[in-house]
């Protein structure tokens, strides 16, 4: 139904954010990383909608690859909207398309809710089938511009960032290890997510 929405950041929080159009609707939006967005930022945003029997749900996307990406995720068996979205989260698309084109099945299995069996799968199913993202740039291939929220303390920044991996979908015993690496890492929440994502991905 929606190709993208543009607005006003109203709204950052962790597995979120809300966009205001100009008409004054605010939309709930599930992002990959809401904190590499920031709070009055006016953003355009790449929306996938997702209906079910119980709700009704927005996913954003930075750039028209990564929307696609998160399509051609859906169609895997097993695989739904927070598994897709918590993939392309801690992958660049090209590395992504590069994994499955080359069967990398550990590689696959880093990311939260993807078993052996599961990323077997996404291999079995999508193997043959990334043409369309063959010629991927290494611009196209960046998750998201770089944003980062400046307004908090380091502290705070890596509990929202916790969060934000959390909301994910990854492990409580995994978030404990990212805490002590980032512990003393400095930077935005944008860029202490990513580096948590990067720990994650990496094992």
């Amino acid at each position: 139904m929606y190709e993208y929405l543009k607005g006003r950041i109203t709204q950052i929080a962790p597995g979120i954010i809300v966009l205001e159009t100009k008409d004054g609707v605010g939309y709930r939006i599930f992002p990959a990383n809401p904190y590499h967005f920031e709070v009055n930022q006016e953003a355009q945003v790449f929306v996938e909608q997702i209906v079910r029997e119980t709700e009704m749900s927005l996913y954003g996307f930075a750039t028209v690859t990564e929307k696609q990406l998160f399509n051609k995720l859906l169609n895997v068996s097993g695989i739904g909207p927070k598994s897709a979205l918590a993939i392309l989260a801690g992958a660049k698309p090209a590395d992504l398309v590069a994994a499955i084109e080359n069967s990398q099945v550990d590689y696959l299995t880093q990311f939260p809710g993807v078993g052996k069996k599961t990323a077997q799968q996404i291999v079995l199913d999508l193997s043959g089938k990334m043409d369309d993202f063959s010629a991927l740039s290494a611009q196209a291939s960046e998750s998201f511009a770089e944003a980062g929220n400046q307004t908090a303390g380091n502290r705070s920044n890596l509990e929202d960032a916790l969060a934000a991996l959390e909301a994910l979908g990854y492990a409580a015993r995994d978030l404990t290890k990212v805490k002590k690496a980032l512990v003393s890492e400095e930077g935005s929440t944008s860029d202490l997510v990513s580096k948590g994502l990067t720990l994650l991905v990496q094992g």
